[in-house]
């Protein structure tokens, strides 16, 4: 598929986003004034958050739009609204009531999505030529298809990974049509960096992914532009599904250091990782600052047989360390019982002797269930 090899007018751009990711790759079309005539932001509303809705979430991309100059369009919070709402003119006409059954898009209306985490309706997508509806989409697709591309990339250790812009269709699971299926107008692969955390990844994939979307609409407009299919799904393509509670949940004896560890540079920022029930009363505990204990290192001296959970402190690394899967071992610098505030590594591990939890000084991760009983309803840790 390509466009007709003929130069045209710049762009009308609808630019549908949200969040950080959404913001960068709008700035980098912003910044490109030679392939568009107008830009239009739409994007959430405004959101109480908190307690007692004491906090009001804004859209980033709101606040970059109202910034720049750029008109903003707030879409319907509830998203059986969404599906009835339209954006305003220039992309439909005034009268178009009177204009349904003859209506055809315009050739110079573009619209584009990063990040924006709604399917668009039938409704919006019809208003656009099927070539010029666009995702900006963080990874090598078909490769992890799905809301959270950049997360499940590093949950997994992948090495590499991408941004794709592709084309947006029609969401029609029943027959096949499914999210992020669209052909790929552009790709570009970059390494995963060891370290790398989710907000790397993001910075980095939004940045190449702008540059993307500017080139491809510059190919548009030339009549350059070349979109191939997908590769179809194999039986090993990875998935993104959305991030839950159950991603979080840390199992020493299941997971390596390394898999812990990964964990939290995907998703810590969304979500602290938790080993559930392990205090009395039930109580689940939350661990930061991770970091793998070297195999060899001096650190590791009397843990090599420990079963994965248990753990002691270290006054050296001044870290909490817990054996894990593998023989592997878990520096922790922070943790946070429920419902407590966020303690270091010492003050945590204090409290813990302080209700007589430390054994020959050493606590094991999900062997006090029997002590949920024991009277100790509240706790220093």
């Amino acid at each position: 598929m390509s466009n007709d090899p003929v130069s045209r007018e710049p762009f009308t751009i609808l630019f549908f986003g949200r969040d950080a990711f959404s913001c960068k790759v709008f700035k980098s079309v912003y910044e490109a004034r030679d392939i568009w005539h107008s830009l239009h932001i739409a994007t959430n509303p405004d959101v109480k958050t908190g307690r007692r809705g004491s906090r009001l979430d804004i859209s980033p991309l709101k606040t970059l739009g109202e910034t720049l100059g750029v008109p903003v369009h707030t879409i319907p919070k509830e998203r059986t609204a969404f599906r009835r709402w339209l954006p305003p003119p220039p992309f439909i006409p005034s009268n178009l009531n009177e204009t349904v059954g003859a209506f055809k898009p315009s050739q110079s209306h573009v619209l584009v999505t990063a990040s924006f985490g709604r399917i668009l309706p039938s409704s919006i997508l019809g208003l656009f030529p099927e070539t010029q509806r666009l995702n900006v989409h963080p990874s090598l697709l078909p490769a992890y298809r799905g809301p959270a591309p950049i997360q499940r990339a590093l949950m997994a250790g992948e090495r590499e990974t991408g941004v794709c812009v592709i084309q947006i269709g029609e969401v029609r699971r029943r027959e096949g049509k499914v999210v992020d299926q669209g052909g790929i107008w552009a790709a570009d692969k970059t390494v995963i960096p060891d370290d790398a955390t989710f907000t790397d990844m993001q910075d980095s994939l939004a940045e190449r992914g702008g540059k993307c979307l500017v080139q491809v609409l510059r190919n548009m407009l030339k009549g350059k532009a070349q979109c191939i299919p997908q590769a179809p799904l194999g039986a090993e393509t990875p998935h993104a599904p959305t991030i839950t509670a159950a991603d979080s949940a840390i199992n020493f004896a299941a997971q390596t250091a390394d898999v812990i560890v990964r964990l939290e540079r995907a998703i810590g920022h969304q979500r602290a990782l938790s080993i559930p029930h392990v205090l009395p009363v039930g109580r689940s505990v939350s661990i930061f600052g991770l970091r793998t204990i070297p195999a060899g290192s001096p650190l590791t001296s009397g843990m090599d047989s420990m079963c994965p959970g248990r753990a002691r402190y270290s006054s050296i690394a001044k870290q909490l360390l817990v054996a894990c899967a593998g023989g592997s071992l878990l520096g922790v610098d922070k943790l946070q019982t429920q419902d407590r505030a966020i303690l270091t590594a010492r003050e945590w591990w204090n409290g813990l002797k302080g209700i007589e939890l430390v054994k020959d000084g050493t606590f094991t991760f999900g062997h006090t269930a029997e002590d949920s009983t024991s009277g100790i309803s509240q706790t220093s840790v």
